[in-house]
Parts: structure tokens; C-alpha cells; sequence
């Protein structure tokens, strides 16, 4: 095994980010024999760059041997061509993140590495798990090390732990799954087979994807180019869970990919098949595309809804309805609800320029753009001066003084999270000239910490959990403010999971909703929640989770009824 790396890329501190909703990562894997499966993933990670700017790592399997590069930065600033050049081999996983559970540092930074005697897998892992300090400490009693305190890393040396014990990957996965909780989606190679699998709730997500029958070279010129596939909503019948040959038969024809969200897929000309199905696992290789339940699924799905808000790219499918058609459609919900006079309608780039079109639309008011995004600030590596710092959202957007002066503003916004983004945004509204500023948020008030996945999980950071909606207009300086409700938010989404619409009208079910209501799908232990809810502040339907028995690593390690059962896996 060779493990290449470089020189980190220290990051400063970044204040511009710290009022924003962050999702943890973003995931991409392949299997492509005959491929460039190094620059497909490095161009599927591209088109989940949005998902996580602190660092990025590919992993590619040769048949024999698995190599890494990862490091902190961006994606072009961790990858060169040369770079690149030097991950030859049939399939790969690649990773994108932004830190939430675990240090932010080079040894948190995936794929994750797990070596134990001759088994060597890479990770990469979108979400948070909630109850791996225990499990990190049966296995450190176990011998295994560590390099990070990240949940990631802990589900890797799991997997590799009950693999190397049974010799069957699959089952060690299985295995791992049983014992952890959270929200998950993973993918996983080792030197000849790629495995993708999620949580039971489905609260992170990932797709699954077809390769064109097309040459390397094509394909190529289609990634650089980033021309989109074409994506097809039907299932092909090889991909649609089948095993035997006929799935053998289209994984050699092509190749398939895994990915967070369609976008990716489409960036490297892939067809979309469906989703990754809660609490599956797939495996692809050489002997075809493997389905199979390795945890019951869970009642009812519970898919992350600031997908659907936020972090999804605007282009990507969900549900069979696109990012953007369903932003659209809470523009146009928020219209009706909170109403107000107006002269224009402009949106916060980027996730409330859709909404903006539909409030404008359903109200009547004129849409048009009063602020112009600074296509070059994302993540900053550089740490600017406290007098730029102090400038605050100045450094991301700027207002159009022509298009403002003078005028009534319905501003579109999809969250307010700490509230300080929003106070610098009204300011430099009415400095440019606006004589009102309402304020219309296209979700619902984000009062409870989520724990899934996003960097929110102290409830006394999230404004609307201290101060009621006019006591927030108050302190943003807004002449009104008005959020989405959750059941007019759920009625912009399409059903998920397998879930059908609500009957007499109700809304879409399927989506986890607790930073909004305090329904949690997944119990949190008492450890993992302490001290991060606020007094008066009692979350919904969270059931006390179960302790783990001190040996429960060692206990599962026993339990060989899989292999009894899968003599030839």
C-alpha cells in the first residue's frame, strides 16, 4: 500500500462562515474498469465542492494495492494533473468536507485508511454518528489505533476489525452497521469491489448511477467540459437491486457511481438509477452489481429536509422533483403565507435565488437582482485583517445601489441561523438605499440543534431559539419578518423513502424535520446530547438511546450466523 500525501494546507479561521448551515461532506465513488477512475471522481468531487471546502481525498483500488491522497484545501488545491496521474486503477472513492464531529485537520480529512493485518478498505463517510466514544474505546482496548477523534474513522476500523475477524467485507460492514447511529451515508473500496451504503433512517443521502458505454477519452472531454448526461427517471432492471448475471453482464458493459447528489453524476456523464435504499448495502465489482438489507430499514424514512433548502445543489433530483422546482414552489407557499407590499423581490445568492422567483411570481411583485455574489470567496485560506473581517457579508455580496435605492425589498433568505449574516445584510440594504426591508425565510425557524450532519448542535447558538420572530425582526433591523411554516415547507417536497402522500391534503412524509420541531428519528445518547440543549427546551419523541454492553465490539465479533448463512460470499 502506498499512501501519498503533501504538505497541509493550513486553514485560518474563517468568520465569514460561521452564520451559515454547514453540511458535513460529500461522497463520490466509482467502478469503472478501463477508465480514468481518478480524474471521474476528481471531477464528481467538483460537482460536490458546495458540500465541503476543508478538505479532499481520493482513493483509488488497482487489483492489488490501495492508494490515497488527501489533504486540506479545496479540490484543486489538494489535486494537481501529476497528481492525478499517479492513482491508476479500476475503481476509486473520493471525499469532500467540512468538519463536524472530529478535529478539522489532516488525519480527519477522508477517505479513512483502516490496515489491520492484510485488509485494507478506504472510507469515505457523509453524516454523524452519535454513540462512537464507546465503541472508539472498546477498540483501542482491542489494540487498534487511531490517528483522529472523528466518528469516520471509527466506523473504518470497525469495518476493518470485523473484516479482518470474518473475512467477508460485507459482513463487517453488517456488523458495523448494527452497532452504529446516526445519520449515514457511506462508500467504500477495497483493492477490487466498491460498497455504498446508508443509515436506516435514510437521513444523508446518495444515489446510484450508470456509466455511458463510452470511451475513456469521451468521457474525459465530457467531465472538463461539464456537459451534463442524460439522466433517465426509470430504473435499469440490472441496477434495480438485481443480483446474478444479468447485473454482471451491465456492470462489465460500462461501470456505475455513487454519489450525494445527481449533479455528480451528471458532470461525468452517468445516468441516474435511483437512490441507495435505507440501510442497504451494494457492492460492486468485477462479479456484478450485489444488493442486499444489511439492517432493517427503519418505519418510516427520515431524509435530511435542509437538503431540499440548502445544501443540494439547485440542479440535483430529489424525490423526482429538482432541487430548484422545489425551492421554487416555497418561494410561491411563502407568498401566500406572509404576504406583504412590496416594489421588488431579490433573493440571497445562491439557495434563495429559486424562492425569490417564486415568491415574485405568486405575489406579483417584480423579481430582480439587488445583490451580486463575489464568485471567489468560498473557503479562504488566507486570513483576511480584522477590518476586512469586520466588513463581515461585505466580502461575499454587494449591493446593485441602481437597482435598490429608493425601493421596498422583499429579501428571500433560506435559514437565519445566529442571526449575525442577516443584521451586516439589512444594514448594507439600507445603506444602499432601500427605504424597506422585509424579510421572508423559506424554511421554518431553526430552533433545535441537529446532530445528523450539520454544524448546529448547541441549541444556544440558533437565534430562534432565543428570541421570538419579532424580537428577531427587531435585532436584524427588518420592518417585518416572516418564515415558511413546516407543514407549507413539507408541501413543496415530494414523498421520499417509499412514503406516499398524506391523505386529505397533507403534506409530503418521509423527511426529518427536528431542527425545526424537536423530533428526532434517531435517539441520542446522553453523552452525545449533554449540555447542548437549553433549559425549558425538552426535544420531541427522543427515546432514551440504549447503552451499549461494555464488550458489545467483542460480543458482535462472536456472532457468525452471516457467514453460517453466506457460505460462498
Amino acid at each position: 500500500m502506498t499512501q501519498l500525501t503533501c504538505r497541509a494546507v493550513q486553514a485560518a479561521p474563517d468568520d465569514l462562515d460561521r452564520d451559515e448551515l454547514h453540511e458535513e461532506c460529500g461522497v463520490f465513488g466509482v467502478w469503472a474498469p478501463e477508465r480514468d477512475v481518478a480524474r471521474i471522481t476528481y471531477f464528481g468531487l467538483k460537482a460536490l465542492q458546495h458540500r465541503g471546502q476543508e478538505s479532499a481525498g481520493i482513493a483509488v483500488g488497482d487489483g492489488g494495492t490501495v492508494m490515497v491522497r488527501k489533504d486540506l484545501g479545496l479540490i484543486d488545491q489538494v489535486f494537481s494533473d501529476a497528481d492525478l496521474s499517479t492513482l491508476t486503477g479500476q475503481l476509486a472513492v473520493g471525499h469532500v468536507r467540512y468538519g463536524t464531529a472530529g478535529a478539522k485537520s489532516w488525519e480527519a480529512a477522508q477517505p479513512h485508511l483502516s490496515t489491520i493485518n492484510d485488509v485494507i478498505i478506504a472510507l469515505a463517510h457523509n453524516g454523524t454518528l452519535v454513540n462512537t466514544d464507546d465503541l472508539r474505546r472498546q477498540l483501542i482496548e482491542l489494540g487498534v489505533p487511531f490517528l483522529s477523534n472523528s466518528d469516520s474513522e471509527v466506523a473504518a476500523k470497525l469495518i476493518g476489525y470485523f473484516t479482518q475477524r470474518t473475512h467477508h467485507l460485507r459482513e463487517g460492514i453488517r456488523k458495523t452497521m448494527e452497532l452504529v447511529r446516526g445519520g449515514y451515508a457511506m462508500a467504500l473500496i477495497n483493492e477490487q469491489a466498491l460498497y455504498a451504503f446508508r443509515d436506516p433512517a435514510g437521513i444523508r443521502p446518495l444515489v446510484l448511477g450508470r456509466l455511458a458505454d463510452a470511451g475513456p477519452d469521451r468521457l474525459d472531454r465530457a467531465a472538463m467540459a461539464a456537459l451534463p448526461g442524460q439522466r433517465r427517471e426509470e430504473a435499469g432492471s440490472a441496477a434495480d437491486g438485481a443480483t446474478g448475471d444479468a447485473a454482471a453482464s451491465a456492470v462489465r458493459a460500462a461501470g456505475w457511481v455513487v454519489a450525494s447528489e445527481t449533479c455528480a453524476l451528471d458532470i461525468v456523464g452517468a445516468e441516474y438509477v435511483r437512490d441507495i435504499r435505507p440501510g442497504e448495502i451494494l457492492r460492486i465489482s468485477a462479479e456484478g452489481l450485489v444488493s442486499e438489507q444489511g439492517v432493517p430499514a427503519a418505519p418510516e424514512t427520515a431524509e435530511c429536509i435542509f437538503e431540499q433548502v440548502y445544501f443540494a445543489r439547485p440542479d440535483s433530483l430529489m424525490g423526482g422533483k429538482s432541487v430548484y422546482a422545489c425551492r421554487y414552489d416555497m418561494g410561491r407557499r411563502l407568498a401566500q403565507e406572509s404576504p406583504v407590499e412590496a416594489d421588488m423581490v431579490i433573493g440571497v445568492p445562491d439557495s434563495g435565488m429559486p424562492p425569490a422567483e417564486g415568491f415574485a411570481r405568486e405575489s406579483g411583485i417584480p423579481f430582480g437582482e439587488g445583490l451580486i455574489k463575489n464568485r471567489y470567496v468560498a473557503r479562504t485560506f488566507i486570513a483576511p485583517t480584522q477590518e476586512l473581517r469586520a466588513m463581515g457579508v461585505r466580502m461575499k455580496l454587494n449591493p446593485l445601489r441602481d437597482n435598490i435605492a429608493g425601493k421596498r425589498l422583499v429579501v428571500i433568505d433560506d435559514s437565519i441561523v445566529r442571526g449575525t449574516t442577516m443584521v451586516q445584510l439589512v444594514k448594507m440594504l439600507r445603506d444602499a438605499g432601500a427605504s424597506e426591508v422585509h424579510v421572508r425565510i423559506n424554511s421554518p425557524e431553526v430552533v433545535w440543534p441537529c446532530f445528523y450532519g450539520i454544524d448546529t448542535d448547541v441549541q444556544a447558538q440558533l437565534i430562534s431559539a432565543n428570541k421570538s420572530v419579532e424580537e428577531t425582526r427587531a435585532f436584524i433591523g427588518a420592518d417585518s419578518l416572516a418564515f415558511l411554516s413546516v407543514q407549507g415547507l413539507l408541501a413543496c417536497v415530494p414523498p421520499c423513502g417509499g412514503c406516499a402522500d398524506g391523505r386529505d391534503g397533507e403534506p409530503a412524509r418521509g423527511y426529518c424535520t427536528a431542527c425545526f420541531t424537536g423530533v428526532y428519528p434517531v435517539a441520542i445518547p446522553e453523552s452525545f446530547g449533554r449540555d447542548k440543549f437549553m433549559p425549558g427546551y425538552d426535544p420531541c419523541n427522543l427515546t432514551e438511546s440504549p447503552v451499549l454492553p461494555r464488550d458489545v465490539v467483542v460480543e458482535k465479533d462472536r456472532d457468525h450466523s452471516w457467514e453460517a448463512a453466506h457460505p460462498q460470499a
